[in-house]
């Protein structure tokens, strides 16, 4: 066998594998946190709210939140006007979770302690497929909505 063969081959190979790689990754969900935030509570409770992007090809669940601010987090769906507690929400493929004022949102029950604007909440995001994420939302003032500014 020549050289030329053998680095055809070689290429070939590599090219193969690193494609097969790509393949296999996009079947499994690609997930990233974005636009965290927990507005300052008034009250022994807070709700917590960011966007989960799920630029992979298969859809994922967030099963839970726990964080160290209570132990009592739970998952809530708003429809209607009507606050309920779920046991998931679907990321779905190429798409996003958008957990936003008015919508679907994390509820912090019993807080331990009253954050602060400024300081940073500590939450660790439980999906059905990925790993847990840990992010850490910044408290911002009470009134705060990135979607009015």
């Amino acid at each position: 066998m020549n050289r030329r063969t053998v680095l055809a081959g070689v290429l070939a190979l590599t090219t193969g594998l690193a494609l097969a790689g790509c393949s296999t990754r996009s079947d499994e969900p690609e997930l990233k946190v974005v636009g965290a935030y927990l507005p300052q509570p008034v009250s022994d409770m807070a709700a917590g709210f960011l966007v989960v992007q799920n630029s992979g090809g298969a859809a994922d669940r967030l099963t839970s939140v726990t964080s160290p601010l209570s132990d009592d987090v739970t998952i809530h769906e708003t429809k209607n006007q009507q606050m309920r507690e779920v046991t998931s929400f679907e990321v779905p493929a190429g798409g996003e979770l958008d957990l936003e004022r008015g919508g679907n949102h994390i509820m912090f029950m019993d807080l331990k302690k009253q954050p602060k604007q400024g300081e940073k909440v500590s939450v660790e995001l439980h999906f059905e497929k990925a790993g847990p994420i840990t992010v850490d939302l910044p408290v911002k003032e009470t009134t705060h909505n990135p979607k009015k500014q």
